[in-house]
Formats: structure tokens, C-alpha cells, sequence
């Protein structure tokens, strides 16, 4: 399998590249929406170029791409920022060892040691994935107890929660925002005809880190509040891919044909 399907420009001679979440963003919206914005997209593969950053794992995307028909990108930031990886053109996603060297050194392979000092821990619920450089829990907001935040803090890692329902535990200083800038200068992209597109606390890092970025119109509150002030964000009305193509047409990234607004 090609996921390729024809030959294309460098990326970083496109035109406009959409650095976009998956879950509430790119997958949110009618399903009208989601067609539209991924019709537009594969039929503009030589001016766009498309990278996924997400909360989840290369297993996931591979699956999502190959059975549900997204575009497939050139490029993933994966794992809340942990992974930094090209999409091969068998369909694999291959992490780029120079740009993970320093997420690598911050985890300090620490995964059994989080596990250890978070085992029991009211309200969290392991996830089963064995992540390379983070450890994930499901969060009960409810029963959730904050002393999980010093634990991790005292471990000498980041935490993060996001929508309210996840605790992540991170490399410090590792996250969406730092490894797509990364990413962006590896490759040599234009800062400014790059579009960051999320909807979570997870993504707070990469929509607050001066590229320019939308906030979709279903984003948690509490994303749009930390994000107030912060002008290289635009905030869409149309929820997850309307709100991508809202902003890119109002932020004038690409040209839309009116019949896909």
C-alpha cells in the first residue's frame, strides 16, 4: 500500500499546512463538515500539506486513516507532544530519533516509576497502552484527588489534564506546542502559512505558542478562557472541521472554493 497515491511537492514548498488534533477537531463537526474539509484537502495535496497532533498514539492514527478514510498526513506529533514522526509511504509512522532525542533524556525511561508512585491513586485508571515516553491515566473528575499533581511534580514531570476525563504525565517541558514548533523548523516550514487546530487543554501549549492557530467552536471552556489575549488565535464558530475551514478561509491561508465553506 502507497498512502501516497501520486508524488508530491517538498512540504515545505506547499503552499499552507494544517497542523491539526484529531478527537473534537479534525474527527469533530457533522459529517457533512468532516467530507468537505477532507475532499478539499486531498484534492489540494500539492499546496497543502497535513500533520496530525494528537493525544494518540501512531497505532491509532495508522487504524483511523487506513479504515476510516482520513487524509493521510506527511507528518504526526503523537502522544501529547512525546512522538515526533514521518508518515512512510507504506502507511507507518516512523519516529525521527534527532528531534526525540530530547524527549527521550527528559523521560529518563520513568514509566515504572510513575506507575509505582500513582498505583491505587484515587480516581485515575491506567491506561493499558505502554507509551514510550508517558504514562496516561483515564481521570473520574469527581473522585479524581489533586495530590496526583505533586506526586508527578515531585518526580521531576509534567502533568496535564484535559477534558476533564485525562491525566497525562509527561517529560518536562514536553508537550503539543514544543514538539510541533520542533517539527516545523526540522522541515523548514514557513511559521506563518502553518495553521495549529484544537479544541482541549492538551492543546493549550500548541495554540498559545505564536503560530498561528484556531480554537474550534466546540473548545472546552476553560482552553478558550487560557487562551484570552493571545492574538494569533482565532476562535471559529463552526465546530471541529467546519472551524478549521472557517479559519482558514477568515485567516486567508488558502484559497476555499464557496461550495466547501
Amino acid at each position: 500500500m502507497n498512502v501516497h497515491v501520486s508524488a508530491r511537492p517538498d512540504i515545505a514548498t506547499r503552499r499552507f499546512t494544517l497542523a491539526t488534533d484529531l478527537d473534537g477537531t479534525f474527527l469533530g463537526g457533522s459529517d457533512a463538515d468532516r467530507k468537505a474539509l477532507y475532499d478539499w484537502i486531498e484534492g489540494n495535496r500539492d499546496t497543502i500539506g497535513l500533520i496530525f497532533v494528537t493525544g494518540r498514539d501512531p497505532e491509532f492514527i495508522m487504524e483511523m486513516c487506513r479504515d476510516r478514510g482520513l487524509p493521510w498526513p506527511e507528518y504526526v506529533v503523537g502522544d501529547v507532544g512525546t512522538t515526533i514522526a514521518e508518515v512512510t509511504a507504506d502507511g507507518h509512522v516512523t519516529p525521527i530519533a534527532a528531534l526525540e532525542e530530547e524527549i527521550a533524556e527528559a523521560w529518563g525511561n520513568r514509566g515504572e516509576v510513575v506507575r509505582v508512585a500513582l498505583d491505587g491513586h484515587a480516581g485515575l485508571t491506567l491506561q493499558p497502552t505502554a507509551f514510550r515516553y508517558r504514562v496516561s491515566y483515564d481521570m473520574d473528575a469527581q473522585s479524581f484527588d489533586p495530590a496526583a499533581k505533586s506526586r508527578v511534580e515531585e518526580l521531576g514531570l509534567d502533568w496535564l489534564i484535559s477534558d476533564n476525563r485525562y491525566f497525562d504525565v509527561l517529560p518536562k517541558g514536553i508537550s503539543k506546542g514544543p514538539s510541533i514548533r520542533r517539527l516545523i523548523a526540522h522541515l523548514g516550514l514557513d511559521e506563518a502559512r502553518v495553521l495549529c487546530a484544537g479544541d482541549t487543554l492538551n492543546d493549550l501549549s500548541m495554540l498559545a505558542s505564536g503560530l498561528p492557530a484556531v480554537a474550534v467552536g466546540n473548545s472546552e471552556t476553560e482552553l478558550v478562557q487560557r487562551l484570552s489575549g493571545h492574538s494569533a488565535v482565532y476562535h471559529a464558530q463552526g465546530h471541529g472541521a467546519a472551524g478549521i475551514l472557517e479559519a482558514i478561509d477568515s485567516l486567508d491561508l488558502h484559497d476555499i472554493p464557496e461550495g466547501v465553506l
